[in-house]
Parts: structure tokens; C-alpha cells; sequence
């Protein structure tokens, strides 16, 4: 800073010293300021350096308090130059001297002069030279807090005056003034009313008629002010006629006083400019108004058309106006005017479009203001006005609701929520109904739920609100937000379902699927209450319950189960299998109690009756259900479930009260517990609820209170279902039940629709078995297995096993084996129906190889009998109960223990079942099948037929038996002519494939037939025709078009044939067609094969072996040892040249290297056996070796009997060396396994071929391991088989015994 600046050096000398402070001279400037030959920059100067020394606090002060007149001289100057001085930057530092000199003096009579000299000058004259000092004015106002209230007393009528200059800037400068004693509240009590009228008169006209940018903004900063008081929003509101106000002094007034000037039009018209601050402060200032009175002056403003202004004012992207605009339309929205006149229509397209921009801004203040405004029309809107007329608008909100309920913001989430709920109402939907949008937008608010904290609380905590706590709170208000949105989600599917006109989408074609439907919409609420909420809400109620939340969550399961009917069932299982019953009671008892939180109470009751009455109404095929039972139980829950506030730990007590008048109350606990038990919650231990059952049942008998069915049944359920874990109940308690269930109609009773644990809890006691066993058997099996009683379909044993009605009774009679008198009973006294069901579950017990013993077949056997005897002289045709019937029978005599030998239950049995296959038509296979498998089952699991074979003393009572089962059989020519019918299929491929299982059947009891008419030379009464010629031709050229099996049972036959040398009198075999007359000498000792047949049969035979198939292998081998014995017999040249064909070298060869399984295989064994016992007797024709390496051929896998084969060729061959190592082969494959892993049957014919081979001479190697595998195999356990258990093949049953490989040493 220069001295030269503030020193004039001609007058500085004789200025005392005092007035000089850090360089400058106070006097100096004085003196500087005063002198017009100065030119006004170097006054500038001297002010900067003055207000540098302002800037230090006290100095100038001091320097002036030596003498006022100096410091009044000082000011007197400083305000003259603000009359003089046109420089506009030389007047804004004149004004901060003064105003910073006032300041720093802190005098009052400073100001006060200040004032005076500033009215003197405003009323001397006017014009724009008044300028400065209103401009000063307004400032020294901002400035000396006092300065407001100073000027309400004479200073404001001058400038009143000045508000009627046409010259803006002094309008602008006055504004600015009254802006400040505006701001004073001090000022405005002491402002005259009629001065305060006065300004708000010339502040509507000024407003009207301004120009300039600086007037409007000055002027609507002085309304926003002017609108904090309520008294003065009246004085501008109703400005319709304005009082004369000076009229003989002011002319200019009087003609301003006949103005109108409209508060609602002019902040309009601020509106249409282009400045978004004018437009930010005018839409405050309606606010402002409607603020204070909002019914008042809502009208004023939508009569003049405000709101249509206001939304395109929201394309705007300044923040601040948006937020203003959402502020004011929410205010105006107040009043019904504003929907009746459309706005809320014609706005509601760019609040969308704004809120959508507005998402992609970060303030969520702004958002969060635009969803309530979209939130208040959504709610406010009439009924009769819809809001969305087309289709897009509803799209267009549903989008921006959609996105902002996924707002990480909270109360953003939590305002978006708040407009779905309003939006869910059914009279702001479109027309059709866009059900996919509803869909999306309960997706978006569930997804958000289910992103919510662990921690959530309902509850405000007042200290750290910005803390982790107040986020938990703001994430419990975003949860009952939602729920209540849910809720009205819920609300209008339910009044969809009821409507009509919205049920289905008419924009969808039929056939096109969609998930806008109103179904869709109904299961994606299940799907999310199911997936949401119901986590969300359980985690908070383990914290700190919230009875709102409750209340709503209650609310919103009971609303789900009438939504989606098909859903319903297994939703409400849910629920009561995962704990809702205890969820609901425990807390209804916990915040109810007392006549608290009502609405909760009736929502956990509401809930509690919606969902017993749903698993109740659940068609139940095990128990079944009585609608009277469930509108007893309906009753009784709605009667006393909102009075029930006891804790489930306190129920075992209110069972043991004496019922008087708590009698439905005790029936209410009890259908509680059942339904919960039912399904898998126990709310209280099982101890605890058998002893209060019990006691409960004891003390309703001993009052003589008979307890009705809806009751009795749920109380043997829980007595049943907690019988394992609690001590048999004794006599009185026995007696209670017995006579509880005597003295109810079996209507009625639980007897005719039980549940399965009341039926092992009945069978559990001999003395309830005995009275109720067949009532309750006969109602499970009436109303169990519905498609079988009706004859749709036959269920087999493995499927039935799957039925749980079936299983119950299977398990059961495993467990109570006593039981299966009782289901005799049913099968001897109930009708055709429940017989049936009977005598299926029996034969799906037997048939799964449960244990029969000779009592239990001593029971069912005439049981059975009886139904045959019913059966047979029924004339109605039920072929499905006798086929079930015949089944059962065959099970029982599988099962029969093996020294079982029949009595006259059983050839009564086997009389009419006879009959019966001799009546019925060959087309009738459904009860053919059975019929014939029981005939074969009595042919093969009888002593005599297996006597044959693997005994070797047979009792003279025992033959005698199964004689009389022979002549039974060979003597009915019913039976023997269906032999002969399905014989003659065989001569049909397509017969065959449709009549398999017949076919076969048939053909193994024919086989049966001849085998045992030749041990007992059993009288024939009828014979069967057997070509075979056609019997070959189906092995030879039918076979890849015929079943194995099939295949199989025609190899048996033809063995059995053979067996006896094609000469029976059950079986007259026909020759070939081949034989030419006269026979030649070998067909004459083949006859009736011929040679042509018997190579024709080897060659089939052979075919057969590669089939690979287990009993297709056994029977081939077993019919070809029949073979070769046959024609040994008749003519022993021709089976040497038969089974010294290089074929056969080359065919075992290929077999014998085609895996372990096949060398190890029993028809390998038994066929290496049979040569070394046929080598005491060689024959001529060995085969070279250098014939087998002739072919190469790999079978694969399980090719035994092929070895089998070989071992008939080396008994035809003769010599060991040709076949020592093969035994090799076989020795290796057994070590190589371990003799501990074999099989029973490969155990013995090892144990065969060992042992011929042993007497043999063989290499000392191979003599050894021969020898060491003989120990091994003696030193194994034996072993103990049924030999007489049959093996079912679909609905076939075989005999193994029948296709086991032969180990007999052949005879020649």
C-alpha cells in the first residue's frame, strides 16, 4: 500500500498525527473525497484502502471515536458521492465503506442518521438517482439485524412510492429492501397492516406488468417471503378489488387500486418463462399458498389451469424444479377438483416419462417425491374417472413402479411400494387386464424382500438413527410396505377370480400359451409367499415379533388358499408340515392375550381356519373324508379359536379339566394336534399326548358323554401315531375306546375311513381286532384302490407294493401276522369288490415272497375255495376276481414249505379250477394265464414230479398224491382240448406274438403232463396232436421274430418228448413231411423224426445256443443231451455221425473263448462232465486238431451251454488229450474267481467234473490243480435252496427246476 494513495502532501501537514492509522490519513481521505478536482479513480483507491483497514476489526472505530463529527462528516460525503458517482464499481465500494463503517462503529445513532438522510433524500425527488441508495438500503438491511424493524415506522411509505417508478432496477432495488424487513419476523409485527396491504397490492402489479429478469426474481423472492404468513397469503389470495389508498395524494395509486391482478395468474404465467430459477420459486409460492390453505386455494389455482403447467414443467432436468413441481402437484392433488377436471388423465403420461428420467438421476430425494406424487394419484383417483384409458399408461406406470422397488434405497423401495399397492386396486387396471405386468411388478417387490438384512426390526430407535439399527428399521418399514403390497396383490387376484369379465386375457388366442393370465398371476403369488416371505418374515418373528407384520403375513396366507384351488392342497401341507399351526397359536397366545392386537387375533384365527379346513377337505384316498365332519370341525374352530390365548405347553391341562363348558374348547386343542401330527409338527411330546388322550377318552366315558365322529377320529389318530413310544394301554382305557367306537354309526364312524396308524393302533390289541379288525379292514379296502375295483387295471405285485393303501396292509401283515384272519373274514362275508381288493393284497404278499407258513395255508385255502365255489356258480363274468384269486393260489403253493403235501382243500381246489380252464375260451388269456400256471404250479411243486429227480425215496402216500394230480388233470378233455387249440398257434408267428405268455404256459404244462404220465402210467383220456414239423420250423425259422421265452418253453417241450422217445399217450407226435414211403431204413429207426428231422433239430438247437440267453442256454443244452440220447438209443451210428460234424469243433472252440462267465458256466461243466463218463466206452471218428483252426469266432459273453455241447462231443469222441486243455481252461477260470464266489449250481458240476476227471490220466500239473480244487470245493459250507420256489417271468410263474442243467450221467 502507497502513502502517496491516502496523503495529500500540500494539506497533510497540518493534520494531527491521531487520525493517521497504519499509512493512512483518515483526515487525508476526508478531505479527498470532498474535492472534485480528484478524480474519481484515485477516491477509488483511497475506498480500497479504507476497507482494507475496515477489515481489522476496531481500528477504524478507534481512529473515528476521537471525534464524531469527523465520522458523521465521513458518511455525510460517502452518501453524497452515491448521488454524484455514475461509475457502478466505484458505487458497490462506496456502499461497502458505508455499510461496513456502520458496522464497525456499532452506533445506532449512526444508523439512525443513515436513515434520515436516506428518507430526506427519497422524498426530495425521484428517478433513477435514487437508485444507489435503495441499493444500499437493501444491503445495510441484510447487514444491522435491528435495521428492519427501524424502517416499518415512516421509512417504507417512501418506498412504496417508488414501487409506482417505471424504472425496473428502482422497483428491483425496493423489492430487495422489503425483502429484508420480509425476513425480519420482528419487522412484521410492527409492519401496519394497511402498509403490509399496501405492499402486497403493489407487488401483484408489479409482478403482472415486469420485464426485466433481476424485477421477477427480486419480486417472487419477496412473495415466497410474503407467504410464510398466513394473514398475508390471504391479503394476496383475495386481492379482487383493491382498496384506494392515498387517492387525493397519489393519483397513480388510485388507478392501481381499480387493477385486478391475480395471484394464480401471474404465478402461471411466471411458469411459461424460460428461466427454470423463476420457474423454481413461482411453483414454491403456490406451494406456499396451498401450504397454509389447501382446501381453500386449491380451486383458484386449477381453475386457472395450474396443474396442466405444472406436469410439462416435469420434462425439466433440473432437479430442484422437479422436486418443487412433484411438491405442488402433491398439494394440489388434495383436492377432488383436480381429478374431476381431468388433470390427474392428462398428467399422468409425463409424470411417468419424468419419473423415469428422474431413476436415472442419483438424487433420491427427487425420486423419492415423484413416487409419492405418483403414489397420491394412484390413490386418490375416483373410482368412476379411470386413469388409464389406453393400455400403454398402464404399462408405462407398472415399468416405473417395477424398477423402483428394486431401489437399493430404502425409502425410495419402500415409497415404490406404496404406488404398487394403490396400483393393485381393480379400477386402475386396463382393460384386458395385464396380468404379466402385475406379475413382474409382485416379482421385482418379492426379489427386493428377499434381499433384506438378517437383522430387521419394526421398531424406531431413537439414538444412532443413521446407525446399522436405523437401516434395520428402514429395512422393517420397506417389509410392511411390501407385505401390504402383497396383501393388495392378493386382494385383486381374488376379486379378478370373481369377476368375470377380467378372468380371461380375450387378447390371447386360445391356443397360445402365455403367462399373462390370471392364473399365472395366482401361482407366481403362491410362488413368491412360498419362496419370500414366508423366510423373511419366520427369521424376523425368531427376533422381536412385530404384530403388524404378523397381522399382514396372517392375512396374506389365509387370502392364498383362494387363489389357485389346484395348488391349494399341497401349499397348505406345507405349511402345516413346517410348523404354522405352533407359528399362529404361540404367537397369537404371546400378543393377543388380554384382548390385545385384535386385528392380529383375527387374522391368526382366520388363518388357522383356512388352513384346517383345506387339509380337512383334502380327498385323502387312505382316510377318506365326511363333509359333515369337516363342517363340525369348521364349527367348532370358529366358535373357539378367537378365545384360545393358552400356550401349547398348556394344553395337556385344559385336556384334563372336567368338559363343561370348555367341551369345544378341549375338541378345538384335539383337531390341532391331529392335523398337526398329521402332517408331521408334534407340538407337544408323544408321551405327553397319549397321556392326555387317554385321560381326555376316560373322562368323556365316565361323564357318559358320547363324543362325536369329527372328535373320536382325530383322538385314536394321536393315540395311534403315539402308541410305539408309550406302554400298552390297559383294560379301562381299552373298554373306553371299544365302547367310543361301538356307540358310533359306522357311517360315521373313523372306522370307515381310517388313517393307516389306526390300523396298526386296532391290531395292535386282540381285543379291538376281534370286535372292529374286518369292519376297518373292509372300509381301507373299499376305499382304497378305486381303478382296480373297477376292473380298469390289474395292478401287479411290484406296483401294487407302490400303492400306499396296499403297503400299509402289507406292512401290517408282516407286523400282525394275526391280521390275516381278519382279511380272511373280508374275503369270505364282503361282496365281489372288496374281495377283490383282499385277495390282491394277499397275492402281492405272497407273490414278494413273504414267509407262508402251513397254518396261514391251511387258513386261506378254504377261503379261498369258498370264492371259487361263489365264482363258479356266479353266471356274472369275473374273469378279474377269479385271475386274482388263481394268482393267490400259485403264491401259496411257492410258499409252502417244502415237506407240504396236499390235502382235500387242495384237489377241491385243483377240481375246479380244472373245470373252470375247460369252460373258458381260448381268447379269454386274462384268466387262462393264472388258471394254467396254477395247474403247472400243482404239477411241478408236488413231491412226485420233483421225486423224479432229486429224491430218491418217496413216500407210498406222497405218489399216491400226485398221481391222483395227473389223472385229475389227463382226465378232463376240457383241458387237454385247450391244449390242443393253443398247440396250434404254433403255426401262426403272428398268433404267437400275441399270445405269449398263454403259448407258454400251455406248452410247460403239457411238458409237466408227459414227464409225469410216464413215471405214473396215469390213465389218458384224450391225447394231443404234436407236429413236428412245425415245431422246428418255429425254432428254425420263427425265432428272431418269436420271444425267447416262447422259445424256451418249446425246447422243453420237444425235451420231454424225447425223453419218452417221441411215444406218449398224452402226446401223439406226427412225422415229418419229409418221410417218403417206404421209410428207409434210417428214418424207420428214427420214426417219427427221420434222419432229415433229427439234423434239421441239431442244427436249431445249435442256433439256439447263440442266443446267449440263460434259460434258452440250459434248455437248449438240456433238449440237445435228449437228442443225442434218443438217438443213441435207436440208432447209435447216426448220433456219432450227427456230433462229428466239424461244425460242432468249431462252434465250442468259439465258445469256449468267449469269456470266464462262460467257462465257468453249469451247462459248460455239466457237458465236459457227461464226456469224461462216456470215455470208458469211445467211438471212431475223432476230430483232428487242425480242424478247429479253421474259423476264428468271438461270441461274447454267457455262452456256457455251448460248453455243454462239448462235453457231449468229447463222450462221442472219446479220449482225454483232445479236451485236457479245455479242463485247463476251466481250472484257471475257477482259481482265477475263487471257488468262494461260485455259485451253488457251478459248485456241484465242478465238483462232477473234478471228479471224473481225477480218474483219468492227465498231465501232473493239471492232475494237481484238479485235486487242489477239490479240497477247496469240499471244504465249502453247503448250502440250502428251495428247489420248489417259483420264478416269475412277467405274469408267467416257472419252475427253475424245469430249465436247470441235467448233471445225470448219460445213459446209453
Amino acid at each position: 500500500m502507497s502513502n502517496l494513495d491516502v496523503i495529500l502532501e500540500k494539506i497533510h501537514l497540518r493534520h494531527d498525527p491521531r487520525w493517521s492509522a497504519r499509512g493512512v490519513c483518515v483526515a487525508c481521505v476526508l478531505e479527498l473525497m470532498d474535492r472534485e478536482d480528484v478524480s474519481i479513480v484515485r477516491k477509488s483507491a483511497a475506498l480500497a484502502d479504507v476497507l482494507e483497514l475496515l477489515k481489522i476489526a476496531g481500528l477504524v472505530r478507534d481512529v473515528f471515536q476521537q471525534d464524531e463529527r469527523v465520522c458523521l462528516h465521513f458518511i455525510c460525503s460517502l452518501m453524497k458521492m452515491l448521488k454524484s458517482v455514475e461509475d457502478l464499481a466505484v458505487l458497490e465500494q462506496i456502499i461497502q465503506v458505508l455499510v461496513q463503517l456502520l458496522l464497525d462503529l456499532k452506533e445506532e445513532h449512526f444508523v439512525q442518521y443513515v436513515l434520515d438522510e436516506l428518507q430526506t433524500q427519497l422524498c426530495k425527488g425521484a428517478g433513477g438517482k435514487f437508485f444507489p441508495h435503495l441499493t444500499f438500503l437493501g444491503k445495510l438491511v441484510d447487514a444491522v439485524s435491528f435495521l428492519a424493524q427501524m424502517l416499518t415506522t415512516t421509512h417504507l411509505e417512501c418506498m412504496c412510492a417508488c414501487m409506482l417508478n417505471p424504472d425496473e432496477a428502482l422497483k428491483s432495488a425496493v423489492c430487495y429492501v422489503f425483502r429484508g424487513v420480509w425476513a425480519s419476523e420482528a419487522a412484521l409485527q410492527s409492519l401496519p397492516h394497511t402498509l403490509r396491504e399496501r405492499v402486497c397490492v403493489l407487488l401483484l402489479h408489479t409482478l403482472t406488468h415486469t420485464c426485466s429478469l433481476q424485477l421477477t426474481i427480486n419480486c417472487l423472492g419477496l412473495l415466497l417471503l410474503m407467504l410464510r404468513g398466513g394473514e398475508t397469503v390471504c391479503l394476496l389470495m383475495n386481492q379482487k378489488k383493491n382498496p384506494p389508498i392515498e387517492e387525493e395524494e397519489e393519483s397513480q395509486c388510485t388507478e392501481l387500486s381499480n387493477q385486478h391482478c391475480s395471484l394464480p395468474l401471474i404465478l402461471k404465467r411466471m411458469l411459461l418463462g424460460g428461466d427454470e430459477c423463476v420457474q423454481v420459486v413461482s411453483v414454491r409460492c403456490v406451494s406456499a399458498v396451498l401450504t397454509h390453505f389447501p382446501s381453500q386455494y386449491c380451486a383458484s389455482f386449477i381453475q386457472a389451469d395450474l396443474p396442466e403447467f405444472l406436469f410439462e414443467r416435469l420434462s425439466s432436468n433440473n432437479e430442484v424444479l422437479l422436486w418443487s413441481v412433484y411438491g405442488c402437484l402433491l398439494l394440489l392433488c388434495e383436492d377432488a377438483a383436480f381429478f374431476s377436471q381431468c388433470h390427474s388423465i392428462y398428467g399422468i403420461e409425463s409424470l411417468v416419462r419424468s419419473l423415469k428420467a428422474v431413476f436415472k438421476l442419483s438424487n433420491l430425494e427427487v425420486q423419492k417425491k415423484g413416487l409419492q406424487l405418483l403414489t397420491a394419484i394412484l390413490e386418490r383417483q375416483p373410482t368412476s374417472l379411470r386413469l388409464f384409458p389406453t393400455v400403454p399408461g398402464f404399462v408405462g406406470v407398472a415399468e416405473v413402479v417395477q424398477g423402483a422397488v428394486t431401489s437399493s434405497c430404502f425409502r425410495v423401495a419402500t415409497q415404490a411400494a406404496q404406488a404398487a399397492t394403490a396400483l393393485f386396486r381393480l379400477h386402475h387396471q386396463s382393460s384386458p387386464v395385464h396380468f404379466g405386468e402385475l406379475k413382474r411388478i409382485v416379482e421385482a417387490l418379492t426379489s427386493r424382500c428377499a434381499e433384506l438384512p438378517l437383522h430387521i426390526t419394526s421398531q424406531r430407535r431413537r439414538c444412532f438413527p443413521d446407525s446399522e439399527s436405523g437401516q434395520s428399521f428402514r429395512a422393517g418399514v420397506f417389509l410392511i410396505q411390501a407385505l401390504t403390497c402383497f396383501q393388495e396383490a392378493c386382494r385383486l387376484a381374488e376379486e379378478c377370480v370373481t369377476e368375470a369379465s377380467v378372468k380371461e386375457n380375450t387378447l390371447i388366442a386360445p391356443d397360445k400359451q402365455s403367462e399373462d393370465t390370471l392364473e399365472s398371476l395366482c401361482v407366481c403369488l403362491l410362488h413368491c409367499c412360498d419362496t419370500a416371505y414366508i423366510p423373511v418374515v419366520t427369521r424376523l418373528c425368531e427376533r422381536v415379533p412385530s404384530p403388524q407384520v404378523l397381522q399382514l403375513f396372517f392375512s396374506v396366507l389365509s387370502m392364498q388358499f383362494s387363489l389357485s384351488p389346484s395348488l391349494t392342497p399341497t401349499f397348505a401341507t406345507k405349511l402345516a408340515s413346517s410348523g404354522f399351526i405352533r407359528l399362529a397359536v404361540e404367537h397369537k397366545a404371546l400378543l393377543c392375550s388380554g384382548n390385545r392386537h385384535s386385528s392380529l387375533n383375527a387374522a391368526c384365527c382366520g388363518f388357522l381356519l383356512k388352513l384346517c379346513v383345506c387339509l380337512l377337505s383334502q380327498p385323502r384316498p387312505v382316510t377318506g373324508n365326511h363333509q359333515q365332519d369337516v363342517e363340525e370341525v369348521e364349527y367348532v374352530l370358529r366358535e373357539c379359536l378367537p378365545s384360545l390365548w393358552c400356550r401349547v405347553c398348556d394344553w395337556p391341562s385344559v385336556l384334563l379339566e372336567v368338559p363343561e363348558e370348555n367341551q369345544n374348547t378341549q375338541f378345538c386343542l384335539l383337531h390341532l394336534l391331529y392335523l398337526s401330527l398329521l402332517h408331521g409338527d408334534r407340538l407337544l411330546p408323544d408321551a405327553t399326548v397319549f397321556s392326555s388322550v387317554v385321560n381326555f377318552l376316560c373322562v368323556m366315558q365316565e361323564q357318559h358323554d358320547s363324543l362325536p365322529p369329527s372328535v373320536l377320529k382325530p383322538a385314536l389318530y394321536l393315540l395311534g401315531a403315539t402308541q410305539e413310544s408309550n406302554p400298552d394301554l390297559d383294560w379301562a382305557a381299552l373298554n373306553s375306546i371299544s365302547n367310543a367306537l361301538s356307540s358310533t354309526p359306522l357311517a360315521f364312524s373313523p372306522l370307515s375311513s381310517p388313517h393307516p396308524a389306526l390300523l396298526h393302533f386296532i391290531f395292535r390289541y386282540s381285543a379291538l381286532a376281534e370286535r372292529f379288525g374286518m369292519k376297518i379292514l373292509s372300509s381301507w379296502l373299499a376305499g382304497g384302490l378305486e381303478p382296480a375295483v373297477c376292473g380298469e387295471n390289474k395292478q401287479s405285485g411290484p406296483d401294487l407294493e407302490k400303492n400306499v393303501e396296499s403297503s400299509v396292509l402289507l406292512e401290517l401283515l408282516e407286523k400282525k401276522p394275526s391280521t390275516i384272519l381278519s382279511l380272511l373274514g373280508v374275503l369270505c362275508d364282503d361282496d365281489g369288490s372288496v374281495a377283490r381288493q383282499a385277495v390282491q393284497v394277499l397275492r402281492c404278499y405272497l407273490q414278494a415272497g413273504r414267509s407262508c407258513s402251513s397254518a396261514q395255508a391251511h387258513l386261506l385255502k378254504p377261503a379261498l375255495l369258498k370264492l371259487l365255489q361263489r365264482l363258479t356258480c356266479d353266471s356274472e363274468d369275473n374273469t378279474v376276481l377269479g385271475s386274482l384269486i388263481l394268482e393267490v393260489l400259485c403264491s401259496v403253493q411257492n410258499n409252502l414249505p417244502a415237506q407240504s403235501n396236499m390235502d382235500n382243500t387242495d384237489f377241491k381246489l385243483l377240481y375246479h379250477v380244472s373245470n373252470l380252464v375247460g369252460k373258458v375260451k381260448c381268447n379269454n388269456s386274462e384268466f387262462l394265464l393264472p388258471a394254467l400256471n396254477y395247474l403247472y404250479c400243482c404239477l411241478t411243486l408236488c413231491p412226485p414230479h420233483t421225486a423224479d429227480r432229486v429224491c430218491v425215496c418217496v413216500c407210498v402216500r406222497v405218489r399216491v398224491c400226485a398221481r391222483t394230480v395227473v389223472s385229475m388233470l389227463l382226465s378232463n378233455t376240457g383241458v387237454m382240448e385247450l391244449l390242443q387249440v393253443v398247440l396250434n398257434l404254433l403255426s401262426s408267428p403272428s398268433s404267437v406274438i400275441s399270445s405269449s405268455s398263454l403259448i407258454c404256459c400251455c406248452l410247460l404244462l403239457l411238458s409237466s403232463l408227459i414227464t409225469l404220465q410216464h413215471t405214473f402210467s396215469a390213465q389218458v383220456h384224450k391225447s394231443v396232436c404234436l407236429e413236428l414239423e412245425i415245431v422246428v420250423k418255429a425254432l428254425t425259422f420263427h425265432k428272431r421274430h418269436t420271444d425267447n421265452l416262447v422259445l424256451v418253453c418249446v425246447v422243453r417241450l420237444v425235451q420231454a418228448v424225447l425223453d419218452v422217445d417221441l411215444s406218449s399217450p398224452v402226446v401223439r407226435v406226427s412225422e415229418c413231411l419229409r418221410l417218403h414211403r417206404p421209410l428207409q431204413p434210417v428214418d424207420g429207426a428214427l420214426h417219427p423224426l427221420g434222419y432229415t428231422g433229427a439234423t434239421s433239430l441239431v442244427t436249431a438247437l445249435q442256433s439256439l445256443l447263440l442266443q446267449k440267453q440263460e434259460m434258452l442256454l440250459n434248455a437248449s443244452v438240456n433238449c440237445l443231451r435228449s437228442l443225442i440220447g434218443f438217438l443213441h438209443r435207436r440208432k447209435p451210428t447216426i448220433a456219432q455221425h450227427v456230433v462229428c460234424q466239424p461244425w460242432n469243433r468249431f462252434l465250442l472252440y468259439s465258445l469256449l473263448n468267449s469269456g470266464e462267465n462262460l467257462a465257468l458256466h453249469p451247462a459248460t461243466l455239466s457237458l465236459l462232465t457227461l464226456s469224461a463218463q462216456s470215455l470208458q466206452t469211445p467211438l471212431q471218428g475223432v476230430f483232428s486238431r487242425s480242424n478247429m483252426y479253421g474259423a476264428s469266432i468271438f461270441w461274447g459273453e454267457r455262452v456256457s451251454s455251448f460248453s455243454a455241447k462239448f462235453r457231449l462231443l468229447v463222450h462221442w469222441s472219446g479220449g482225454v488229450t483232445q479236451w485236457d486243455s479245455d479242463v485247463a481252461c476251466v481250472c484257471v477260470a475257477a482259481e482265477k474267481r475263487g471257488v468262494k464266489e461260485l455259485r451253488e449250481n457251478t459248485v456241484h458240476t465242478l465238483k462232477l467234473l473234478l471228479t471224473e476227471c481225477s480218474a483219468f490220466s492227465l498231465s501232473e500239473q493239471l492232475n494237481m490243480r484238479v485235486h487242489s480244487l477239490l479240497e477247496s470245493l469240499d471244504q465249502l459250507p453247503p448250502t440250502e435252496t428251495n428247489t420248489r420256489a417259483l420264478v416269475h417271468i412277467g405274469s408267467l410263474s416257472i419252475c427253475p427246476a424245469d430249465f436247470a442243467v441235467n448233471t445225470h450221467p448219460f445213459t446209453q
